[in-house]
């Protein structure tokens, strides 16, 4: 046996002893309250749940995605940044050429502004 399939049994015996641990231990007593849903700090009991958000949480939440996957990918060109040479440098600054000329655009357009009562002069 060697030492990797050693760690994966010890994680096992780990997880396993502290699941049942909390099933043991831990208090049950569900109410209703407790039971409804709960997103985004809007309680469903309250009559919430049917809120409308804008699009610009949208846009915020893909753009988050759009600029993860781009450390995604840049990940594995710093990794052989030295064997890449002046080629893959040539390549990542494009990609990032582009990826500033969306977020350009983006700000352009004030897609990324959001109405709040916070940025209100009184």
């Amino acid at each position: 046996m060697n030492t990797f399939s050693l760690y994966i049994y010890i994680i096992l015996i780990i997880s396993v002893l502290l699941l049942s641990i909390n099933l043991i231990f831990s208090t049950h007593n569900p109410y209703m309250e407790k039971k409804t849903a709960f997103e985004c700090g809007f309680h469903s009991f309250l009559g919430q749940n049917r809120t409308q958000f804008t699009i610009s949480f949208f846009i915020f939440a893909l753009l988050f995605l759009l600029f993860d996957l781009e450390i995604l990918l840049i990940y594995p060109y710093t990794i052989s940044a030295y064997n890449n040479g002046g080629y893959g440098l040539i390549i990542m600054l494009i990609f990032f050429v582009l990826l500033t000329i969306g977020l350009i655009y983006e700000l352009g357009k004030k897609a990324l502004t959001i109405n709040s009562k916070q940025n209100r002069i009184l």
